[in-house]
């Protein structure tokens, strides 16, 4: 079969996309590592049909390798590439997160309160924290004392004062066993770091009578580590177990979580609308703990394994969209939005034909919705949270639509280094916002001046100083025609080919709408012709 070529980008050179013979699909998961495969094939099931489904790189394999070409991202902090490119393979997920969104969870999840075992809050005390003596202040480094992840500092950190959750004997549950036991009694019971992350021991038993037992770790979050692990009473199923940090507003954040999850699956008691399944819940050494379904890995992963630095195929993407879009259409029902949807919240199962989205630890309902820059991880974050808009379940379309594009081609959409960074680039690509946006956005003055010219905040590349150039934009620089179907590889395509990669490029178009008002709808999105033909 003929070779698909890579779209050249701006300031990029264009690269070939192996065409497979069918759809792949991919499910959603918590950062869960790799697992080693060389290559897999299987069916899956969309808009009704069966297809058989493979994901190969540009050489036709199953894995990528990292050519001379590739964008990487430095460990100390995320720079573009000459290109103004980023891989999405190499991409860290926490480098674009804010560090002002880390002020945001006690005001965007207004909660309070332990919860019944049904997810439901109990009542509280008049501070919502529960009992004063189930809490305890402690010291620890000032995460918030950087204006951006991408700033370096050799000051050191400050402290503040943080609340966090007592361990007591009624919520410390199991004892390691083996080795993890002699390791547990050496460490007294300063089961927490700094932080309030649990140090988590492998072969420790956690949960119920040492229901659950620990055997690796998958990462850790703002919010949570993430520990994989099995369930003595379920036949030692493997099950992925979210233990949040023993601080009040995280503990509070994880029993708003709790209800959303549990609100989400009594409306879809079939499981066919591809969000997480929460499948309970527990106490341990003062740590709310969710138990999850385990599933393979994430969409990063599954780019940086069957797409570096090209994309996966626009069957597999088509795929991945149908379901996402399904899991949008319960939210938007349920009115939660999610606030952060990207590939590393996108969890696909081992035969890589479901996906689920995963983390709803931002998500909140409609009602809730408070003006804040910070929500949404950057690169997929909608402009109207830039702006200050008021907003909606459409913002979690806009960060579908950056994923998409991701998905298809490898890269970043929009690498910005800051908010101001972000509406420039968004401009260059659908052009400039309207005057009502302007006009009604509480943030307007930092990015606008009085003619609504966009203010762009740089750094002078001779002097290294900081500062601001007066952008007018009339039109796009470019659009997604042209970085996605060329002339000359649009004249290369078979016809149903052709047809797909232009409903897909329309179908971009409809999900990366400025205006959230004229975006598409997740329910909309599923008759669109990319989704539905």
């Amino acid at each position: 079969m003929p070779a698909l070529r890579q779209p050249t980008t701006q300031g990029a050179q264009s690269s070939k996309r192996s065409r497979p013979d069918g759809d792949a699909l991919a499910e959603d998961g918590e950062r869960h590592a790799p697992q080693a495969r060389r290559s897999y094939q299987g069916s899956a099931t969309v808009n009704g049909g069966t297809d058989k489904l493979a994901l190969e790189n540009r050489n036709g394999g199953a894995e990528s390798t990292k050519g001379p070409n590739a964008t990487t991202v430095g460990s100390d902090l995320a720079q573009l590439s000459e290109t103004g490119e980023i891989s999405a393979a190499d991409y860290d997920p926490s480098m674009d997160a804010d560090q002002g969104k880390r002020d945001q969870p006690q005001n965007i999840l207004g909660i309070s309160g332990p919860s019944n075992a049904d997810g439901t809050l109990k009542s509280t005390n008049a501070n919502g924290a529960g009992e004063d003596d189930e809490w305890e202040e402690v010291e620890v480094d000032d995460e918030d004392d950087i204006d951006d992840m991408f700033a370096i500092s050799d000051e050191a950190p400050k402290k503040k004062t943080i609340r966090r959750r007592k361990a007591t004997a009624s919520n410390t549950t199991s004892k390691p066993s083996g080795m993890a036991a002699q390791v547990a009694s050496n460490m007294k019971h300063d089961h927490d770091d700094a932080e309030g992350y649990y140090r988590v021991i492998l072969g420790e038993r956690i949960g119920d009578g040492g229901r659950y037992l620990v055997f690796a770790n998958l990462g850790k979050g703002m919010f949570s580590s993430v520990v994989r692990a099995k369930d003595s009473e379920r036949g030692d199923r493997e099950v992925a177990i979210k233990i949040v940090r023993s601080q009040e507003t995280m503990y509070k954040a994880g029993l708003k979580e709790i209800a959303i999850l549990n609100k989400l699956r009594n409306m879809d008691p079939e499981d066919k609308r591809h969000l997480v399944r929460l499948e309970g819940q527990f106490t341990y050494r003062g740590h709310l703990c969710m138990v999850f379904e385990s599933l393979s890995m994430n969409l990063r992963e599954v780019v940086k394994r069957f797409g570096k630095d090209i994309g996966l195929n626009i069957r597999a993407v088509r795929a991945y969209a149908h379901q996402l879009f399904l899991a949008l259409a319960l939210l938007s029902k349920a009115e939660i939005m999610h606030a952060d949807v990207k590939p590393d919240n996108i969890l696909v199962n081992t035969s890589k034909t479901h996906v689920k989205l995963c983390d709803l630890g931002s998500a909140s309902d409609v009602s809730e919705g408070e003006i804040t820059p910070y929500l949404v991880s950057r690169f997929y974050r909608a402009p109207e949270i830039i702006l200050g808009l008021p907003y909606d379940c459409s913002l979690d379309t806009w960060s579908v639509g950056c994923t998409l594009y991701e998905l298809f081609t490898g890269k970043i959409l929009f690498p910005g280094r800051s908010n101001n960074h972000m509406l420039l680039l968004m401009q260059e690509l659908r052009g400039k916002f309207t005057t009502k946006m302007i006009r009604k956005s509480k943030f307007s003055e930092q990015h606008f001046d009085d003619t609504n010219a966009f203010l762009s905040f740089e750094k002078d590349k001779t002097t290294g100083q900081d500062t601001i150039r007066r952008v007018v934009i009339s039109k796009p620089a470019e659009d997604l025609r042209a970085r996605l179907l060329p002339s000359h590889l649009a004249k290369r395509m078979r016809d149903t080919e052709l047809k797909m990669t232009q409903n897909f490029i329309d179908f971009l178009n409809r999900t990366l709408e400025l205006d959230p008002a004229k975006r598409i709808s997740a329910k909309d999105a599923l008759s669109h012709p990319f989704l539905s033909q």
